[in-house]
């Protein structure tokens, strides 16, 4: 028989996946935080896209603990139903960190400078860089809702 990944003697995934469960929407509502309110850009700062690193780190390292839970449990439907949805998160945390990064760089960086010669493409880009972000921050959240519901399935179902 296989043995899953431990910590302590408890399998890793149900241990890290918790820190996947809430550092996501918290990262997704501060980039919607930074897209619609400037105070909270400026108090963010860079906090966000490192919030959107530690993710992105953490999604590939929660499916192999996850995986190797299966391999323990068996392949159970509740179990590959939820193995499917995990399998999605990584697209979407890597966006996540993308749009973050970008949303702070451009604000950090590269809007001041825009705005003085092209004003025009600096609304532009805000409005873009504004619908991404928003876009992947509701994906990721509905990402993480559905993996959890079929996650809780699997375990108490």
């Amino acid at each position: 028989m296989a043995e899953a990944l431990e910590i302590g003697g408890l399998p890793l995934h149900p241990l890290i996946v918790h820190l996947v469960v809430v550092l996501t929407p918290l990262t997704a509502l501060a980039l919607v935080l930074s897209v619609f309110w400037p105070a909270a850009r400026r108090r963010l700062g860079i906090v966000t896209p490192l919030a959107a690193i530690v993710v992105l780190i953490l999604v590939p390292i929660t499916v192999a603990a996850g995986e190797s839970l299966k391999e323990v449990v068996g392949p159970l439907p509740a179990v590959e139903r939820h193995e499917s949805f995990g399998r999605m998160l990584l697209p979407w945390a890597i966006a996540l960190f993308v749009v973050a990064a970008a949303h702070w760089a451009w604000y950090r960086f590269g809007r001041r400078g825009v705005i003085e010669t092209r004003p025009s493409l600096a609304r532009v880009i805000t409005v873009v860089l504004g619908v991404l972000a928003t876009g992947v921050s509701v994906g990721v959240t509905v990402m993480i809702v559905l993996i959890g519901e079929s996650g809780a399935q699997a375990v108490w179902g």
